[in-house]
């Protein structure tokens, strides 16, 4: 099996996941997502295997937690696909650099401004 098409593969099982996850999930599947704009987003921080943060251009924090740790993301850092300008949370994956892993974007919340 060739490179792309073990990507590819991986790919579709996640999205089957995904749909799996949010369709399972009585409260997240039924209020709105939160979304970022991805023009707005300054920086990301892996904070551990279940925690990246995201710094907007106005210095406001949002912490997205994981579905489940990805581990691979602390050490290898990670990308994601923008759709529609957005990062939005329970709905999108990140891919970590070097390994591929894919992991689920969680739930975002504010942080509170640091004094």
């Amino acid at each position: 099996m060739s490179h792309h098409t073990k990507i590819d593969v991986a790919l579709k099982a996640a999205r089957v996941l995904a749909a799996a996850l949010v369709l399972g999930t009585s409260g997240a599947a039924n209020a709105a997502p939160t979304c970022l704009r991805a023009n707005r987003i300054d920086s990301t921080n892996v904070v551990n295997s279940k925690t990246i943060d995201f710094r907007m251009n106005d210095g406001t924090v949002y912490r997205n937690s994981l579905r489940t740790p990805c581990q691979d993301a602390v050490f290898n850092g990670f990308a994601y696909v923008v759709r529609g300008g957005e990062i939005c949370d329970n709905l999108q994956f990140i891919r970590v650099l070097r390994t591929h892993q894919l992991c689920m974007l969680g739930a975002f919340e504010e942080l509170p401004p640091k004094a």
